[in-house]
Order: C-alpha cells, then structure tokens, then sequence
C-alpha cells in the first residue's frame, strides 16, 4: 500500500500517470466511434453525411482550437486549463451518450473536440515540466506510447461495447475514466505559475477559420466534390488566411501561437514526422478496420483485435525508446521509426491483394515498432527545443500539427479509396452488366458486411458470389492505394528527420538553448 501513496519522490511518476490517461481517453476517442456508427445510424436516424460528421466535428474542433488551448495554459496556468478541458470532455461525453438526433450528437462531439484541445497540450507541458532532462526521455515514451496503443485498440473497445452493451456506453466510458482522472489530478498537481499575456483576438479567428477552412475542404471533398464551389471556396479561403495568419503571428511581439519555434531544425523535423506518423496511424485505425469487416467479413470484434499486432511493440518498445533518445537523440530512433512505419504500410498494401489476414500481421508488428520509437523522441525532443515560458504553446502547436496530419489522413486516404473504389466498381458492373440502378444498393451491402439486412436493404450475402468477389477486390484495391499514399508521406518525413534532427538531444531550452532562441525571437 506504501507504493500507492503519492509523496514528493514519486509524486511526478503520479502525474505521468494521470496526464497519460488524460491523453489515452482523448485518443481513443478518435477511433472508438468508428465500429459503432451503422448501429448510430439506424438508432439516431443519421444521414450519410451525418455519420461522417460524428468522427469529423471531434477531429475539426481539436485541429482548429488545441493552438489556443496552448496558449491558454501559457496565461491561466496549465493545470487550470486542463481542469477545465476535462470536467469539459466528461460533461459532453454525457451528452454524446444520451444524444436523441443527429444535431445533438454532431454538437456534443465538437464540445468534446474542444475539451479535448485544452486537455492536450497542458498534458504534455505538465509532463514535461514535472521530469529533469534526464528522465524526460522515458516519461515522454510512457505518455506517447502508451496513449497511442489506446488509439489503436479504439476500434476493439468500440466493438466490446457496441455488441456487448450499447453504442452509448461508447460515450459513457469515458464518465468514470474522466472523473478519475480529474480525482487525480486534483491530488497530484499543483497551481503552476502563470506566465500571463493576452489572447491576440486577431490572430485566433484567423488561426481557426484558416485551418477550419483547410480541413472542411478535406474532410467534405468526398461528399461536395473537389470541383464543387463550397470545396473550392473553402480552399482558397484557407489559402489566404493561412498565409495571413504567418505574416501577421511573425509580427507580433506576444503572438497566439509562437512560429519562431519552426526555427529550431529539431522542431521542425520532429512535428513534421509527428504529423506524418498520426496521418499513416490514424487512417490505418480506420481503413484497416473497415477493410478487414468489408473484405475479410470480420465481426466488430474481431476488427478491434485485429489491430492488437501493432499495439504490442509499442507496449513493449515505447517506453525504453524514451531512454534510447536520452542517451543517443532523435536522429536514429525518429528517422528509423518513420522508415520502419513507411515500409509497414508498403508491405500491407501489397498483401492486401492475398485477402488473408496472417499476411498483414507481420506489416503491423513493423509499424507497432516504428511507431514506438517514433513517438517517445520526437514529442521529448520537440519539447526540449523550446523554453520553458513556452512549453504551453509549444506542446499546442505539436498536438496541433499531429491532429492535422490525423485529419489529413483521414480526409486524403477516404478520398484515394472513394474515387479509386468508384472506378473500380464502374469497370466491375460494366463487366458484370449490372443495372446501373442496384450499384448503390450493391455497394452498401458489401460495405455493411451484411448490417443492412435490418434495415430492410440487400445484405453481403444477397450478392452473387461472382460479383462479391470483384466488389471485395475493388475494395482491397481502393484500400492498398490509400495505404501506398500514407507510405510516401512517410517516407518523405524519413529523408527530412534524417537529414534535420541532430545526432545529439536538443539541448533543454532552460539552459544553453535559451540565449539562442532568444537571438532568433
């Protein structure tokens, strides 16, 4: 019992603790939805579109609004913010969990998006400001590690639920979790010392409807079309309000979010790679999931376990890929780790076309370890590379750049498997000469492995064997080109952390480096 007591020598392994769980509960609630939203659909009456904006509005408000969380936590004091970000999370995870329609579920998942960007970056300030330079290494590999194996398994703790309780209880997890954490929270944190300032009120509508504008375009490009007037609006607005926000954030003197950090190689490289590896993870979590349901006529379950293979090196790996960066830097383990990750999605892309599961196992371990010694280093050292005034904003510009790269993922590769699955059914019904009228008909009961038999629509096992066959070889190919595109984004942050990271850690910011970040502010 003496062990569970938290006392000033154990007090910051207590706090790892907490923010690690702070941050898994975020994570997981990227992908967790992901098995339960047929059955949302049917209860909740969803549209099409409102099935996507469920996943979407918690991804949109994250990305837009995590920078401000960070420079929240500058002003009011980190362990203020997250507080607040996390009795925020728990209120509207409530509301998820009880929601009647599909405006109220879309809402309430984008207040739990904006829980969740107080909630993150004041986590891993509060991390990084409760261990020596020494240990910052190991506990960064604890927190990064192990909240993504959560992001993973979302899928397989979705499915447990979904099947064994309800989709609600998808939302209400998260009640008893949250209020743990913020018990904890309130026993092992300390009020930390405000740095103050103020919000520049002209820099944040330009920061959330220039990335907003950015990631709707993205994300509703497969409903409106990459021509559409909305898509391409939206676009160009993002195209001049981002480049706006640049100048005018570069002028400041006290900016929302500090981009001389962007000067620091080291920071640059680490986010880059950062948002690569959430892009390739993020996508994975949910393609992967759906292929495995779609081709290989996996249940809920089984999809979440399937997973399971690129969770256990991190569980293994993770942590002491922390301490390998404490003693040799970021340059082997991050460029290693990005390499590893891009050759996995390689090797899983082109054994799709087996549509056996054991040959996807091996490309999953790959990534299990790519990812493990990608994630500890790359968050430590980007940390490391900013002052200690800034850690705030600096953890918020690298959950900000890893959110995007998430979003990006998912709106891009949706993108490359909608059209690519498109052309490949079009030459499947003109083989197979299907009336053009069943197509739509004949796509949803492939894609809901046999769901839609409740409805009152086909089920899989209403489609000719013949058919079903080319439709599920469509489906691989459609997913192995998502898969081929993640793979390239990986292997173009391989070459940058090679060639940007040094070989040594970044120097903690409290000593040698500040004077030369000062010289560049």
């Amino acid at each position: 019992m003496g062990k569970l007591r938290i006392t000033e020598e154990n007090r910051r392994w207590w706090i790892l603790i907490t923010m690690t769980g702070s941050l898994s509960m975020i994570l997981i609630d990227q992908t967790v939805v992901s098995v339960a939203l047929p059955t949302m659909q049917r209860d909740l009456g969803l549209s099409t579109t409102g099935v996507q904006w469920v996943v979407n509005a918690y991804l949109l408000a994250i990305a837009v609004f995590v920078a401000l969380g960070g420079r929240a936590g500058d002003i009011l004091g980190n362990v203020r913010v997250f507080r607040v970000g996390a009795l925020t999370f728990v209120l509207a995870s409530a509301a998820c969990g009880f929601a009647q329609s599909e405006t109220w579920i879309i809402v309430a998942r984008a207040i739990q998006g904006i829980g969740a960007a107080m909630m993150t970056p004041a986590s891993g300030a509060i991390v990084i400001n409760s261990f020596g330079p020494r240990e910052r290494g190991r506990a960064m590999g604890v927190y990064a590690g192990v909240s993504m194996i959560f992001l993973a398994l979302g899928p397989l703790i979705g499915g447990l639920l979904v099947q064994g309780v309800t989709w609600r209880a998808v939302f209400f997890v998260n009640l008893p979790v949250g209020l743990v954490m913020l018990v904890l929270a309130q026993t092992t944190l300390r009020p930390d010392r405000p740095q103050g300032g103020s919000v520049d009120w002209v820099a944040a509508p330009l920061i959330v409807f220039g990335i907003g504008s950015l990631v709707l375009a993205l994300m509703q490009s497969r409903t409106w079309g990459w021509g559409s007037p909305q898509t391409v609006g939206l676009l160009i607005a993002a195209a001049l309000l981002i480049p706006a926000t640049i100048l005018w954030e570069l002028r400041q003197t006290a900016p929302l979010v500090q981009l001389r950090l962007f000067a620091n190689h080291n920071f640059t490289a680490d986010n880059t790679v950062l948002a690569a590896v959430q892009f390739g993870l993020t996508g994975v979590s949910v393609f992967g999931a759906i292929w495995v349901q779609d081709v290989l006529g996996f249940g809920p379950i089984e999809a979440g376990l399937s997973l399971l293979p690129l969770t256990l090196p991190l569980l293994v790996i993770a942590p002491r890929s922390g301490a390998l960066y404490d003693r040799i830097g970021p340059r082997l383990p991050v460029a290693t780790g990005a390499g590893l990750v891009a050759i996995a999605l390689i090797w899983n892309a082109a054994a799709m076309s087996k549509l056996s599961y054991p040959w996807i196992v091996p490309g999953y371990l790959l990534m299990g370890i790519g990812l493990a010694l990608v994630m500890g280093p790359a968050n430590t050292d980007a940390m490391n590379a900013a002052p200690a005034a800034l850690r705030g904003q600096a953890s918020g510009v690298i959950q900000t750049m890893r959110q995007v790269g998430a979003t990006l993922g998912i709106a891009l590769m949706g993108t490359v498997v909608a059209n690519v699955q498109l052309s490949q059914v079009q030459d499947v019904i003109a083989q197979q000469r299907v009336p053009a009228a069943d197509v739509s008909q004949l796509e949803a009961a492939l894609n809901s492995s046999g769901g839609a038999a409740g409805s009152g629509g086909p089920s899989a096992a209403d489609i000719p064997p013949a058919l079903a066959h080319d439709l599920r070889e469509a489906a691989t190919t459609a997913t192995s080109s998502a898969y081929y595109v993640a793979a390239g984004v990986l292997l173009l942050a391989t070459v940058l952390a090679a060639l940007m990271l040094r070989r040594q850690r970044a120097a903690d910011a409290d000593g040698d480096d500040a004077s030369a970040y000062a010289a560049v502010g």
